[in-house]
């Protein structure tokens, strides 16, 4: 199949099947005669085992270690197991910024109790003063 069909197939574009090869997640179709890309059934297996990695939040790394495991069955479960063990605890640091990000804007809604006809906003005021808080210098997320 050409890449226009393998991007329609995945439910994907063109662009992210190249950016795929370019990042070496999806091997190099063969080509043709013509030197047109052709693309088996293997192309799109991958391709969604890719993007289903993706709608996991995993990143590129730890799509091309699964990638491997999947490639070498002999290895066994364990590393993958240790693999996704990781990834949910990269998710729960993930939700507890995110709990706390949300914190943050409900104390600051908080401040603003309706219609104000002045210059008083509770929220714009909470924003000017508000001290921004330092970032870790190393994040205990995939995200970085």
């Amino acid at each position: 199949m050409k890449i226009g069909e393998l991007a329609q197939a995945a439910q994907c574009s063109v662009e992210t099947v190249r950016y795929y090869e370019k990042e070496g997640l999806l091997p190099a179709p063969t080509r043709t005669e013509s030197n047109y890309r052709s693309y088996g059934p293997e192309h799109a297996e991958r391709l969604r085992f890719i993007r289903n990695c993706r709608a996991l939040d995993m990143t590129h790394d730890e799509i091309r270690t699964l990638l491997g495991f999947a490639d070498d069955p002999a290895a066994g479960c364990g590393a993958v197991n240790e693999l996704v063990d990781a990834h949910i605890g990269h998710v729960d640091a993930r939700i507890a910024e995110l709990m706390h990000l949300k914190q943050q804007l409900v104390d600051l809604r908080l401040r603003c109790g309706g219609e104000s006809a002045d210059d008083s906003c509770g929220i714009l005021q909470g924003l000017t003063e508000m001290e921004t808080e330092a970032r870790p210098a190393h994040r205990h997320t995939h995200l970085g």
